[in-house]
């Protein structure tokens, strides 16, 4: 893959609005280690159950803090550490791939609250898109939430990649089938139209879908594995949703498309270089081993997660789990500690079940202990710096998103497929 990906945007919006702060000095980051006095200070993993409790009054936090008049809500992504901690700097936009991780986790859980909650964030997705000044379906990269509190809209990411579009898709299509209210399947179709109309790429094999499109309009002519992991996700709950095989024939496109990326080893490359059919061999990202097997099912993807869990997993003091990419794994990455437990959870091999557990026990002893947590969020990284291998840096703050997918893996609920009925 070349260019931004949706993985990488967030990260260079914020570098580059804070370059200059950073320049003359960040204040020290704020601990939330555990004190002497704390009964819980040990070695030992928090209880899973109050666990997943403290994590969704993160969300509920985060979600009731940005709201307008008629009950619109968007939570800020990141907060805490390098997004936080300079004295005159508070980052607080909202990036709806982040957006659609919460949605999706509060359908999984299911309670009456968690769905109005997610209903809140579902029609701040839909009045963003209705609000958008092209009006063509698309969402963007990231709103601020101080806008939309105002009930404005206001764009601090204008880029349109596309595996955000399929993301927030997947949102509205579990809205969809958890309330049975048309308006979030229609706003799916348009993004899926959008989608569709704007990035398919019949023309240059592998046949798949490319990277979306810049503020100016440009096309990313790359095409991304895991964009296309997102689309075969999102398309497939479609063609279940609406009953036109159109969709599955789609989804097929994206689906052949990851399978072209996997190598004779067994890993997933990231997806092709501008000439969107030479393979793009470095980095190799986390996300294009366990979203492929998470979104397709295939069992042609067990080979990439074993790469995986012999390539890509860190340690960092007291936490272990996977990083980013092979650029770097001296730090591990929490979200993607969620996504690749879960995806072994789902794979139910031998071992795969101590594996995932103790992914998550990893990630729970960073909810308690991690700099810049809050005992209850899950902060993206274990230490601050992490290379992405795509130009940006990680941090240690805490993230909506990372918080999304420990509760997705800690129930088995796989973001890429509706829940059965």
């Amino acid at each position: 893959m070349s260019g931004p990906s949706r993985r990488s945007a967030p990260w260079m919006i914020a570098a580059a609005l804070v370059a200059a702060a950073l320049v003359a000095g960040a204040a020290t980051a704020a601990s939330g280690d555990a004190t002497p006095d704390d009964p819980t200070a040990s070695g030992a993993a928090p209880d899973p159950t109050l666990s997943v409790s403290m994590a969704y009054e993160f969300l509920d936090a985060r979600v009731d803090e940005f709201c307008d008049g008629d009950g619109r809500c968007l939570p800020r992504s990141y907060q805490g550490g390098f997004f936080t901690d300079l004295p005159t700097w508070d980052f607080t936009p909202s990036f709806v791939y982040d957006d659609a991780l919460v949605i999706i986790a509060y359908t999984a859980r299911g309670l009456p609250d968690d769905l109005r909650r997610a209903q809140a964030v579902g029609d701040t997705l839909l009045f963003v898109q209705d609000e958008d000044p092209i009006g063509d379906g698309r969402v963007r990269t990231s709103y601020e939430p101080h806008g939309i509190r105002q009930g404005r809209v206001e764009i601090t990411g204008p880029g349109t990649f596309t595996g955000n579009q399929a993301w927030t898709g997947m949102a509205l299509t579990r809205l969809f089938h958890a309330t049975g209210e048309q308006k979030y399947l229609d706003g799916a179709v348009r993004i899926a139209q959008w989608i569709q109309a704007n990035t398919a790429d019949m023309a240059r094999a592998p046949y798949g879908y490319t990277g979306g499109q810049l503020e100016d309009g440009t096309s990313l002519v790359w095409k991304s594995t895991e964009h296309n992991s997102d689309i075969a996700g999102f398309f497939t709950q479609l063609a279940q949703l609406t009953g036109d095989s159109v969709w599955a024939d789609r989804a097929a496109v994206a689906t052949d498309f990851v399978a072209a990326m996997q190598s004779a080893d067994g890993h997933v490359d990231t997806g092709t270089l501008l000439d969107g059919s030479t393979v793009n061999t470095h980095p190799v990202p986390l996300d294009s081993q366990t979203w492929t097997s998470l979104a397709t099912g295939d069992d042609r993807y067990d080979t990439a997660l074993d790469w995986t869990l012999a390539n890509l997993i860190a340690t960092d003091g007291q936490y272990q789990g996977p990083s980013i990419s092979d650029t770097d794994v001296s730090k591990v990455w929490f979200e993607g500690s969620g996504h690749l437990a879960l995806a072994l959870k789902l794979r139910d091999g031998a071992g795969d079940a101590d594996r995932a557990e103790a992914l998550l026990d990893s990630i729970r002893l960073g909810q308690r202990d991690a700099a810049n947590g809050d005992g209850k969020g899950i902060v993206a990284t274990s230490t601050d710096g992490l290379d992405s291998g795509f130009g940006d840096l990680y941090y240690a703050s805490l993230h909506t998103g990372a918080t999304a997918w420990y509760l997705l893996a800690a129930a088995g609920d796989n973001p890429f497929s509706l829940p059965a009925d």
